[in-house]
């Protein structure tokens, strides 16, 4: 995996989360079977980046704790057959972060992880529309978090 991280959060952002990203994203692609070397960018940002862009691109003016930007169409799963794919981008919210992991009573660690595995199903086609597809993905997410070592 190529993996480019872009921190903007002004030091609330440290090589402990960096690696739990990494090691996220890389469990992520094992689960799922990807054996192309992708890439992925994830940023991490403040609430007002973030805020920025949800209000951008999915027309809510408020900050979320993360999202996903997929560069390919997974109806079309060949594209994996490539070597150097470029997946998509993650962006996270360390403020949302922060705050979540104080409300759901669990490490920032743990929701950092839960974050980027939600961000990269994202990225592999999985959404949480329907309730059948949330569960899909939501078991998806534990399955990586436990297999990491993040569970609560």
């Amino acid at each position: 995996m190529n993996l480019l991280i872009n921190d903007s959060t002004d030091g609330l952002f440290n090589d402990s989360y960096r690696k739990i990203i990494s090691d996220v994203l890389n469990c992520a692609l094992d689960v799922e079977n990807i054996k192309c070397n992708p890439e992925i960018s994830v940023s991490v940002v403040k609430n007002h980046e973030i805020q920025n862009l949800n209000k951008k691109f999915r027309n809510v003016d408020s900050p979320t704790d993360v999202l996903s930007f997929p560069m390919i169409d997974f109806t079309n799963k060949n594209c994996l057959l490539k070597e150097n794919v470029l997946l998509g981008d993650i962006v996270i919210s360390i403020e949302k972060a922060f705050e979540q992991a104080k409300n759901y009573n669990h490490s920032i660690e743990r929701e950092i992880g839960f974050l980027t595995a939600h961000g990269i199903l994202h990225l592999l086609g999985y959404d949480h529309i329907e309730p059948a597809d949330e569960k899909i993905m939501f078991d998806k997410q534990n399955i990586i978090l436990l297999k990491v070592g993040l569970e609560r």
